[in-house]
């Protein structure tokens, strides 16, 4: 049988299977690792007929340096089959490699046994015995991975299959053990792939090929671009879009870094990417003082976990000093994803537990009643609950006024104090924090946009990159969980530790 009908023989197996009675030729339900198996039993001989076939034997200790690689049309024909299928088959798909061709157990437990009794021995018996550990923990389908990687559009078929592997444990549809360690396999073998040292830094102009342009819009996540005005201002005057490429995945940007090139550190985002004054404009180098990263976008979900943007960012910054000698100033312009919806169970849970009125002080309390027309207590916490649920409250200068005080104390204890196993719960704050930069400068009113209100109220916060100081702060933070921050994070954070008792 030829494989293209072994693919249609295991598509239209599957298809029958499906739309059978259940009295019908069915195995199972069988349970394999917590995963639940539905196969015909065409549709299951088929499959393991596939993969046994695809998924080389691995080579004895002996003979693996010496055992020739599987031809390149195993990994082509893999690549054909996974393609061919639907969501469910995929997963059915990689729940069997995961199970049946991963490690082999019973091996590992006997070299385990002879590793411990080797322990009496000289030095090099020792280090024979871990070697061959180390061999037999390689699982089987590590080498039909490292094979596909060679074939032309291979590293880009493994990015996706990762996308597969995350979406099928986020979604616990199939997670089990098996799956959860072929994506830490896959995972690994992408780290060394996508290392810093094989990555291009690209700067995107106006002149970049049309396609690269279509795709740094398309895949833009922070501050969605509105057209192609808007794309050509974020790549024209005073501004810098820098990209990492990979040689085994031309055309596609990895992870995409926006840059302000301005006088001073900005407060708002508005000034960036809704000011076209300076579309046609000459640089002026005198004008330049600060470069601040305004956006920054993975583009390939398979990459989660991969380090590459902290890479980008100190790379961009060596390329900003090359360009600039004279700028001294690096800084983030960052988004508080999470943190209204944070407020909003802390409100709801503090209600609860009748400690609410702790988050505001009496008088602000007062000011909030007479505000918005509410009885003191629990109405009044409703009525804040309201107000931050919607984003009327911004079109209210006297509300807007009650509120600063309120929400930037708030967010800055969101950024500072709320933790996730010691580090910073917010996902963009660990992510500048882990990089050694400094908690800054929050800014009110940063973000006025429908989505910036109602993620973060309005407020961003600049993470500031002082260069002698990053490594420093990056191994406090790593290593002890110590947050550098500046005095006005740190007044904020004091002054709701002293309303809520903290």
């Amino acid at each position: 049988m030829t494989p293209l009908r072994l693919i249609y023989a295991f598509r239209s197996s599957v298809r029958c299977w499906r739309h059978r009675a259940p009295r019908t030729a069915l195995i199972g339900p069988r349970h394999r690792g917590g995963v639940l198996l539905r196969f015909s039993t065409r549709a299951s001989s088929v499959m393991e007929e596939i993969l046994s076939r695809l998924v080389a034997p691995l080579p004895t200790y002996e003979t693996r340096n010496k055992a020739p690689p599987p031809p390149e049309s195993n990994s082509l024909e893999f690549m054909q089959f996974y393609r061919s299928l639907d969501k469910e088959d995929k997963l059915n798909v990689l729940t069997k490699l995961s199970q049946d061709f991963g490690v082999d157990h019973k091996s590992v437990s006997e070299l385990s046994v002879k590793l411990l009794d080797t322990q009496l021995r000289d030095l090099a018996t020792i280090l024979q015995a871990e070697d061959r550990l180390r061999y037999g923990l390689v699982p089987r389908y590590r080498h039909l991975l490292s094979h596909i990687s060679r074939v032309e559009g291979g590293v880009k078929f493994l990015v996706d299959l990762r996308t597969d592997l995350l979406e099928i444990i986020s979604s616990k549809a199939g997670d089990s053990a098996q799956i959860r360690d072929l994506n830490s396999t896959l995972k690994s073998l992408l780290s060394e792939w996508f290392s810093v040292g094989l990555l291009q830094l690209e700067r995107i102009t106006w002149q970049s090929p049309c396609d690269i342009l279509q795709k740094i819009s398309q895949y833009e996540a922070v501050h969605p671009v509105r057209n192609w005005t808007d794309l050509k201002r974020r790549v024209g005057p005073y501004r810098r879009c820098y990209a990492f490429a990979h040689a085994a995945m031309p055309g596609e940007p990895l992870v995409v870094l926006h840059v302000a090139l301005t006088e001073e550190i900005s407060n708002n985002i508005q000034g960036i990417v809704r000011e076209f004054a300076t579309l046609d404009a000459e640089e002026d180098v005198n004008k330049i003082n600060a470069a601040v990263f305004y956006s920054i976008s993975s583009t390939q979900t398979g990459l989660q976990g991969v380090e590459l943007g902290n890479y980008l960012i100190k790379r961009v910054v060596r390329e900003l000093q090359s360009e600039f000698p004279q700028m001294c100033m690096f800084s983030s312009l960052s988004p508080i994803p999470g943190f209204t919806s944070w407020l909003q169970g802390v409100l709801s849970q503090w209600r609860k537990e009748g400690r609410s009125l702790e988050l505001l002080s009496e008088q602000e309390w007062r000011e909030l009643e007479q505000a918005t027309d509410s009885a003191p207590g629990v109405a009044a916490v409703d009525a804040l609950r309201k107000l931050i649920g919607t984003s009327e409250w911004m079109r209210s200068e006297r509300l807007c006024l009650l509120l600063e005080p309120v929400l930037m104390r708030l967010c800055a204890w969101y950024l500072y104090g709320e933790k996730r196993r010691g580090y910073a719960l917010n996902p963009v704050a660990n992510f500048h924090l882990q990089n050694g930069a400094t908690m800054w400068r929050l800014n009110w009113h940063a973000d006025t946009s429908p989505r910036g209100v109602a993620n973060s109220c309005g407020i961003m916060v600049n993470y500031r990159y002082f260069l002698n100081k990053t490594s420093q702060n990056s191994a406090l933070y790593l290593q002890n969980k110590v947050i550098t921050a500046s005095e006005q994070v740190l007044g904020l954070v004091s002054q709701f530790q002293k309303n809520s008792k903290l």
